[in-house]
């Protein structure tokens, strides 16, 4: 039985993890404001995302390296600094430059908290929980989105620009004390992980980590499967709904909570896949892949703007894409020993938001483009998005080629150690064959 006191510590990195992703995804919500505030064109608006994804993507590894040598309380109380002192920023910024440095900050402190909080559970709970509990982080951010969405939201629109970015400012606060009063790097009597020492050191416990395919098929899955939720609830998602679909700002908030609710049920679903199937995981990467993809076909093809039961299973679907890429991480973690999770952690964190910060800022350089072009009589309608979200494809395709890739050359080093992954097929007809035979038993 797991102590009340690792509960205590999940719930307070849980907790330090929803306030991160309520801070990451504000700027989606306000992007209309934003572009009024900066007086800003569509290209400008996706550089703010794009330059802090950019940057939590660029400190991911630097990151994990640090949180294998620091430990999760130092960097999850320093990423909360951080984002405070973004925020506060963002506040009070009234030009580009002042509200891109806002995000930066944010960016840098949003990098030093998923793998902090990550990095905890093998060192809390035994290994049979661990993947479920990934689910159930990964799960737990989405309230920080729906805190976006609408109390964020509601504050924006009712009090303004400043007071909403204060509202933000001041729940890192809360973070930091928390995390410095209660919250504890191991349990009592657990021996310290052994990390590398010395910048030598580092850079070979770095090749070691980036050399496992493991580590690298974890990588592709997470690149291929979160992108295209983050993109919709980052940055243009509420444009898309809001100016080219044609719905009301209750209806777009109802939608984009329906976005979380999907995402939390999803989850503890994702985790008992991965925990009973280990040798299916990138089977799932690849089927949410091709589900996604066949979402935005419908949207994007459908004659006109898109009836609401369609844009609802839209949502769903990229919902589906956060707990799947938690897939990810429970590659980094089987693959890696305990004192590179932190390191295999970092570098597939990188493959998501990568891939998010290339999409965000082409289907905003695409805007432009075929507005200045006379395609559109407003930056945001349906037809040039239609056009700029199109790019989704080809990175949906990419990725799902590299898992495939990948996934050959993990199954080639699992076969070395005796370990053989069945073709699909004979899986599942050996599955239909065990269960023919327990309904048999009396």
């Amino acid at each position: 039985m797991t102590a009340p006191r690792a509960w205590q510590i999940w719930i307070i990195g849980v907790f330090a993890y929803l306030v991160a992703v309520s801070q990451r995804t504000s700027f989606g919500v306000a992007g209309i404001e934003a572009t009024e505030r900066f007086q800003a064109s569509a290209a400008e608006i996706s550089v703010f995302t794009v330059l802090q994804l950019l940057v939590y993507a660029t400190l991911q590894i630097p990151v994990g390296v640090l949180v294998d040598r620091l430990g999760s309380r130092a960097m999850l109380a320093g990423g909360a600094l951080l984002m405070g002192l973004g925020q506060l920023q963002l506040a009070f910024a009234d030009n580009i430059p002042g509200g891109v440095l806002g995000r930066v900050l944010v960016g840098a402190g949003d990098a030093m908290t998923f793998i902090s909080v990550i990095r905890l559970l093998p060192l809390w709970f035994a290994p049979a929980r661990v993947p479920l509990l990934t689910q159930l982080t990964g799960m737990s951010g989405q309230l920080g989105q729906l805190f976006s969405v609408v109390p964020f939201a509601m504050i924006l629109h009712a009090s303004g620009w400043t007071t909403a970015f204060l509202t933000l400012a001041g729940m890192s606060a809360l973070v930091i004390i928390l995390v410095l009063v209660l919250l504890q790097d191991l349990p009592p009597g657990h021996p310290a992980p052994e990390p590398a020492s010395g910048f030598r050191a580092t850079g070979i416990s770095l090749g070691h980590a980036w050399r496992q395919p493991g580590t690298r098929l974890g990588l592709w899955s997470h690149f291929t499967v979160q992108f295209s939720g983050t993109v919709f609830a980052m940055t243009w998602g509420y444009p898309f709904l809001i100016s080219a679909q044609g719905l009301d700002t209750a209806t777009v908030s109802a939608l984009l909570s329906l976005y979380v609710a999907a995402a939390i049920a999803a989850g503890p679903l994702m985790g008992r896949f991965v925990a009973r199937h280990p040798l299916r995981r990138s089977t799932m990467v690849l089927l949410i892949s091709a589900v996604t993809a066949v979402a935005w076909a419908a949207v994007l093809l459908v004659p006109g703007r898109s009836p609401l039961w369609l844009l609802a299973v839209l949502i769903v679907v990229l919902a589906i894409g956060g707990p799947g890429s938690m897939i990810g991480f429970d590659f980094a973690r089987t693959f890696n020993p305990a004192h590179r999770m932190g390191t295999a952690t970092g570098i597939v964190n990188v493959g998501g938001f990568i891939a998010s910060l290339i999409a965000i800022y082409l289907i905003g350089l695409v805007l432009d483009v075929l507005h200045a072009a006379g395609y559109s009589a407003e930056l945001y309608d349906l037809a040039p998005f239609r056009v700029a979200l199109s790019v989704q494809f080809v990175l949906l395709a990419g990725g799902s080629v590299a898992v495939l890739v990948t996934r050959r050359k993990v199954r080639r080093q699992m076969a070395a150690q005796g370990v053989v992954v069945p073709p699909l097929l004979a899986a599942l007809a050996e599955q239909r064959r065990l269960n023919a035979e327990r309904r048999r038993m009396p």
